[in-house]
C-alpha cells in the first residue's frame, strides 16, 4: 500500500491525524460490537499514539509509527471481519473449508482511506448470510443483557420441579425468564408466590426449546444449568458463531444446504436467501466418530443403495460375530465383495475369507432395502472424509434432543422432501416419484443433480432463526473451547 503512495503517511496530513484516521480508530475501539476483541487492534494504546502524535507533529518517526501502526490494525481488523482470527485448519480445529482471498491492501487504499460513510463500506466487507447478520443483532441483545445480569444462580435442586408444585424461587426464576424473554413482559410474577404455575411452566418450555433441553416444562437439573449459565458465556458463544460465519465461503452461485452439527438441525435456502426448508439430523458421536465440517457440492442421489462397511466397523463389529456365526453376513442382508464390487461370498464365510476382511482385500456391503443402514436413500458430495446425508431405518431417533448416534455420516428426518427439492428442476422427479423409486426402484439408482448444489457442514453452538429467536446448544465436540483457548492464547493465524 505504502508502495503506491511512494511511502508517504496516509493517516496523517500536516502532523495532525485525519478525520479519516479517527474514524477507524474508533472503529477499532468499538469491535467488541462485531464480536471482537479491541486489544487486537491496539485499542488502549490509540488514546497514548494520539496525544504523541499532537505532541511531536514535526517528528517523522512518531507520524511513521502512528501511521504504519493504523495501517497494520486496519487491515488485520479487515482480515478478521472478513475471513476471521483464525484460520480453520483441519491440524486446529478438524475444519477444512475453502479460505477466500481479499486484497486488503487495495481495499484499504482504494475504497477506506476515501469513503464517505465508512460504517456502510465496512459493513460489505463482513459475510453477507442473513444466519450472520442476525447472529451479529443477536449479540448486540446479550451484550445488553449481560451488564444487567445481577449472577445470581437459581439454588440447586433437591428434586424435579412439576407444574403445581412448591418452589421457593418462583420470583427470581421469573426475573431470569423476564430477562431473556421466554416470560412476556405482560406477565406480573408475585414476588409471595411459591408454587410452579401455568404461565412459568408455560415460559420453561420454551427456555427449554431454545435451549437444545426436552420441552416438557419441568424444572430438573439439566434445564437449571442452562438457566444459570452466565449470560458471557451466551456472549462468548455468539461470538464463536460469527467467527464461524466468517470461516464460510462467500463468492456460492447459489445458497448452500447446511447442516448444523450441534444443533442437529439441516435447513435449506431458497434463492431469496429464506429457509425453504428444515429437518432434524443426526450426526456423529461426540466420542471417535464425529462429523467433520467441510464444504462441498451435492451432485448425486442414490436410490436404494449397498452400504459398503467401513473397515474399522468390519474388524471391531463383524469379524467378532462371524468367529461366533460363520452365516452372520447372510441371515444380516450382507455380503463379501472385492474392491471392484464383485461379489466373492454371500454364504457362511471360512477362514480365508476372514483373513482377507481382516486385512482389507475384502469387503462387507448392505444389501438395499429397508433394513439397510443408509435406509433407501443417501446425498453424495464426494469428499476425503467419505461422508454423506441419508435417510435411516431407525427414526426414531430423531425425537430425542441430542442426536449423535453416528459413526459420522449424517442422518437426515425427510429425505424424500430433500431430493425433492435437490431434483426440482427435473420434472420427472416428483415427490410421489421419489417415494416410488425408494420403496421399489432399481437397487442402487445412481440420479446426477443438473447443477451440484452446494452444501456445508458447520458448528454453531448459537443460531438465530428467521423470526430472531436465539438458539444456544451444548458444544457437543469441544470445538468451542478449543477455539477460545487459542483465542485467549493469542494464536491468530491471519
Amino acid at each position: 500500500m505504502y508502495e503506491a503512495t511512494h511511502y508517504a503517511p496516509v493517516w496523517v496530513h500536516e502532523g495532525r491525524a485525519t478525520s479519516q484516521a479517527l474514524a477507524i480508530i474508533s472503529v477499532l475501539e468499538s469491535s467488541q460490537q462485531k464480536g471482537l476483541n479491541p486489544e487486537d487492534y491496539d485499542a488502549s494504546l490509540w488514546p497514548v499514539r494520539l496525544n504523541a502524535l499532537k505532541a511531536a507533529p514535526e517528528k517523522a518517526d512518531t507520524v511513521a509509527h502512528f501511521d504504519a501502526a493504523l495501517t497494520v490494525c486496519t487491515i488485520r481488523y479487515l482480515s478478521n471481519l472478513r475471513i476471521g482470527r483464525m484460520n480453520p485448519s483441519p491440524r486446529a480445529f478438524e475444519i477444512t473449508l475453502d479460505k477466500q482471498h481479499y486484497d486488503l491492501s487495495r481495499f484499504l487504499a482504494q475504497k477506506v482511506l476515501t469513503a464517505s460513510n465508512l460504517t456502510d463500506l465496512l459493513s460489505e466487507v463482513e459475510p453477507q448470510y442473513l444466519g450472520y447478520k442476525r447472529t451479529l443483532a443477536a449479540l448486540h441483545t446479550y451484550q445488553d443483557l449481560a451488564t444487567q445480569d445481577r449472577g445470581e444462580p437459581l439454588p440447586d435442586l433437591q428434586r424435579t420441579v412439576a407444574i403445581g408444585d412448591a418452589y421457593a424461587n418462583v420470583e427470581q426464576l421469573g426475573r431470569r425468564l423476564h430477562m431473556l424473554g421466554d416470560l412476556s413482559q405482560s406477565v406480573v410474577v408475585i414476588p409471595t408466590s411459591a408454587v410452579y404455575e401455568a404461565l412459568l411452566v408455560k415460559a420453561v418450555k420454551h427456555f427449554q426449546v431454545r435451549h437444545g433441553l426436552k420441552s416438557d416444562g419441568r424444572l430438573d437439573k439439566e434445564t437449571l444449568r442452562q438457566l444459570n449459565t452466565p449470560l458471557s458465556t451466551r456472549v462468548m458463544q455468539l461470538e464463536d458463531s460469527l467467527e464461524r460465519w466468517r470461516w464460510l465461503p462467500s463468492d456460492y452461485p447459489r445458497p448452500p444446504v447446511m447442516v448444523n452439527i450441534p444443533g442437529f438441525r439441516l435447513r435449506v435456502f431458497s434463492d431469496d436467501h429464506n429457509i425453504a426448508m428444515r429437518m432434524n439430523v443426526v450426526v456423529g458421536q461426540a466420542f471417535q466418530h464425529q462429523t467433520p465440517v467441510f464444504a462441498k457440492e451435492i451432485k448425486y442421489i442414490i436410490f436404494r443403495p449397498y452400504w459398503n462397511v467401513p473397515l474399522d466397523i468390519t474388524r471391531v463389529d463383524i469379524i467378532p460375530k462371524l468367529h461366533k456365526d460363520p452365516r452372520y453376513l447372510a441371515r444380516k442382508g450382507f455380503e463379501v465383495t472385492d474392491q471392484n464390487g464383485h461379489i466373492a461370498s454371500r454364504g457362511a464365510v471360512n477362514t480365508a475369507t476372514l483373513a482377507q476382511l481382516q486385512s482389507g482385500r475384502l469387503m462387507v456391503r448392505q444389501k438395499p432395502g429397508p433394513s439397510n443402514s443408509l435406509g433407501l436413500v443417501k446425498f453424495m458430495f464426494p469428499n476425503e472424509y467419505d461422508v454423506y446425508l441419508h435417510s435411516t431405518p431407525a427414526p426414531q431417533l430423531f425425537k430425542r434432543s441430542r442426536r449423535d448416534f453416528s459413526h459420522g455420516c449424517i442422518r437426515v428426518e425427510k429425505p424424500a422432501e430433500l431430493a425433492a427439492w435437490l431434483l426440482q428442476d427435473q420434472p420427472k422427479w416428483t415427490l410421489e416419484n421419489i417415494k416410488a423409486a425408494m420403496q421399489s426402484g432399481p437397487d442402487n439408482q445412481q440420479v446426477n443433480l443438473s447443477k451440484p448444489v452446494p452444501v456445508v457442514i458447520v458448528y454453531l453452538t448459537a443460531v438465530v432463526e428467521e423470526n430472531d429467536e436465539i438458539y444456544f446448544v451444548d458444544d457437543i465436540y469441544g470445538y468451542d473451547h478449543s477455539l477460545n483457548n487459542a483465542l485467549a492464547k493469542g494464536q491468530y493465524s491471519h
